[in-house]
């Protein structure tokens, strides 16, 4: 349960999120995730000029000529959030304000999305992962359901639980009947393989990955011997800073989802997250 504050400081998240989705980018989510939302019809004889990548092979094997396959675009679309409430994500220097760690940027990001469903009068959905799947949240279009999403999103995480993206990977395969757009939200420090897990969520779905991560990450202090406990098994162990390596650059992590075929951004707890939203955006539909 949240405190009475917490939920004031959710209602404040919500409040931003949507004045900024308002402002900033509804016509780009619109766009970029509404876009190509297609559901298959019937075939129909080809005709000269038609798209051939929309030949159905099959049926034209079947009768000697050729056919096509006809689409209509999707009145609704089910958008998905996927977020890691995994120990590591509570890590934050601060960011601009002082108070941002990953968890919080995840949060904003979080927010902003199930507000931008909200507006587009979509379906949205939250499945919360750590080292299993918590809590599955199922798509819904509701004011309310969105308030809920935003409230999940901002809950405590599990503060020892290490991280499985493969895991909540293959239970939205399971769950998902119908086509959706999924975002995940983590700073995909698992070192378990997950690869073909995404890359196999990616065959019928959309998915998108937003990578957070904070700048104490990326290099150590050379402090020498410093003693420090793990966020995600609570062990204490003693480093020699000199000598131990960072996390896994974001570039690698974000290297690494885009050849699964996930449309991929990095946002720092530095970061506008939602000017980064903005830009995720507006880059996904250049590329299509």
């Amino acid at each position: 349960m949240l405190t009475a504050e917490e939920i004031r400081q959710v209602r404040r998240l919500q409040l931003q999120a949507g004045m900024r989705v308002d402002s900033l980018f509804s016509g780009n989510y619109r766009s970029a995730f509404r876009g190509r939302g297609m559901e298959f019809e019937e075939v129909r004889p080809y005709v000269a000029g038609d798209d051939v990548r929309r030949i159905d092979w099959n049926v034209t094997a079947r009768t000697g000529q050729p056919y096509v396959k006809e689409f209509r675009e999707e009145r609704q679309l089910t958008l998905v959030l996927a977020l890691d409430v995994s120990g590591s994500v509570g890590f934050g220097s601060g960011g601009r304000d002082g108070r941002t760690d990953k968890a919080l940027q995840q949060a904003r990001v979080g927010a902003a999305l199930a507000h931008a469903a909200m507006q587009s009068q979509d379906r949205v959905g939250l499945v919360t992962f750590a080292d299993s799947v918590r809590e599955y949240l199922p798509p819904r279009r509701s004011r309310g359901h969105a308030w809920r999403v935003a409230r999940t999103a901002f809950g405590h995480g599990d503060r020892h639980a290490g991280t499985d993206v493969a895991s909540a990977a293959w239970f939205l395969g399971r769950v998902l009947r119908r086509r959706s757009v999924i975002c995940l939200l983590s700073d995909f420090l698992d070192p378990q393989p997950w690869d073909r897990a995404l890359a196999s969520l990616g065959r019928r779905h959309r998915v998108h990955a937003f990578v957070f991560h904070d700048p104490r990450e990326a290099a150590l202090p050379r402090v020498g011997l410093l003693e420090v406990r793990d966020a995600e098994t609570g062990r204490t162990l003693v480093l020699d800073t000199r000598r131990t390596p960072a996390a896994m650059p974001v570039s690698a992590r974000v290297e690494r989802l885009r050849r699964t075929g996930a449309r991929t951004t990095a946002i720092s707890t530095d970061d506008d997250a939602f000017s980064r939203l903005l830009e995720h955006f507006q880059r996904v539909e250049r590329l299509r």
